[in-house]
């Protein structure tokens, strides 16, 4: 099994009482993850079900809790010890969480639940487990755990986070990262060596997406809608939001529009990012701009420019740290990204020292003072002053 950044913090969580609760996008690695919380459990009163499968199903469907509990008995559970019962794919069965809730409070069981919808499991979790759950993102991998996966020691990397750029490293570590914009992290794309394979599991993973998730959540004449709402909005990386815009391009009505990508934010398939202002003097662009939540999906949808698609990847980046927001004057003046309201950075394919003064002279005009520029190529000209892009993390 290849470790996962989360995984610690799992294991750590089995020790709690409160249902462990692991979430994320369809082919990321929840059920591997649940697994591993078993695998760490110290003793064997434990229940793997994969409510996939109609007969796990099938037990939860039962008119009262004691014929459930009976067949969990059956399966193996003895529930006057402490016991640890991990449900997967529970979104496919919206009554489980009163079972949980009862059985959390009436008896010593774990529960570990694990979900593909982010959406379906705030707003029914929320109010069926309130104080009682607590919430594990997962996503696809960041590159360090993508290398663990390749089977490639990231040692000398990891001690190079947000470091300037070394021609070592980059010599080292190019042909990864660049294999790693092009088809992005979700495990399966990650472990096979072919390209036709990759090219499938990403079909894969955009066809079951929107064909289990989104369908489960909205109605079904809604999916063609959102396939091609989801093309447009790949081939419009790095670009504000104007709903209304969208609308006519696809002929369906603005609030319809803002519903979906509502939608696609809170099932994980995007990022929506704000813009920053401190409340000075300057006119700022109210709308949202808009990256995918995976390189390779964004490749999968539409054929967009190198620097497009490399921006994505480190707006992805930089959220698995923490906030970002951009900044926009009217007069079309940007920085990229302000990173947890103190850092502006800026994204160029390849960075040069004209570039990293523009930066500085942007940043000085909202009072900030920490830059950094972050580049893909080094330049002809020798300029080393930036920040390799597999080196953000």
């Amino acid at each position: 099994m290849y470790p996962r950044k989360i995984f610690r913090a799992l294991e750590s969580h089995l020790a709690e009482k409160a249902v462990s609760v692991i979430t994320g996008m369809r082919r990321v690695g929840k059920t591997t993850a649940v697994k591993y919380m078993l695998d760490k459990t110290p003793h064997t009163n434990k229940l793997y079900l994969d409510l996939e499968r109609l007969e796990d199903r099938a037990i939860f469907k039962q008119k009262n809790f004691s014929e459930i509990q009976t067949d969990l008995e059956i399966k193996g559970i003895d529930f006057s010890k402490p016991a640890v019962i991990a449900l997967d794919e529970i979104q496919l069965i919206p009554e489980v969480a009163s079972f949980i809730k009862y059985y959390h409070d009436h008896f010593q069981v774990k529960f570990i639940a694990s979900g593909s919808s982010s959406y379906y499991l705030r707003n029914r979790f929320t109010e069926s487990l309130a104080g009682r759950k607590q919430v594990f993102e997962l996503y696809p991998l960041d590159f360090i755990e993508f290398l663990h996966f390749k089977n490639i020691g990231p040692k000398p990397l990891e001690g190079f986070g947000m470091s300037a750029y070394r021609r070592t490293l980059y010599a080292k570590y190019k042909p990864l990262y660049e294999e790693y914009i092009r088809y992005g992290g979700f495990p399966e794309v990650v472990l096979t060596g072919s390209v036709e394979k990759k090219e499938r599991y990403l079909k894969d993973v955009l066809n079951s997406y929107i064909e289990l998730d989104v369908k489960l959540l909205s109605d079904f004449s809604a999916i063609d809608d959102l396939y091609r709402l989801v093309a447009l909005l790949a081939s419009r990386i790095g670009r504000k939001l104007d709903y209304s815009k969208i609308g006519v391009l696809l002929g369906v009505g603005r609030h319809k529009i803002k519903d979906y990508i509502h939608l696609l934010e809170k099932t994980y398939f995007l990022h929506l990012v704000k813009p920053y202002s401190k409340n000075i003097d300057r006119a700022i662009a109210q709308q949202q701009k808009v990256y995918l939540a995976d390189t390779g999906l964004v490749n999968q949808l539409a054929q967009i420019d190198s620097g497009s698609l490399f921006e994505n990847a480190i707006a992805v980046q930089l959220l698995r740290m923490g906030e970002i927001n951009y900044f926009q004057l009217k007069s079309g003046q940007e920085i990229d990204f302000i990173f947890d309201k103190k850092v502006a950075v800026e994204v160029k394919e390849t960075p040069t020292e004209r570039d990293l003064k523009r930066l500085n002279a942007r940043a000085a005009t909202l009072g900030l003072s920490d830059v950094r520029l972050i580049g893909r190529y080094p330049s002809g000209s020798g300029f080393e002053e930036f920040i390799w892009g597999g080196s953000v993390f």
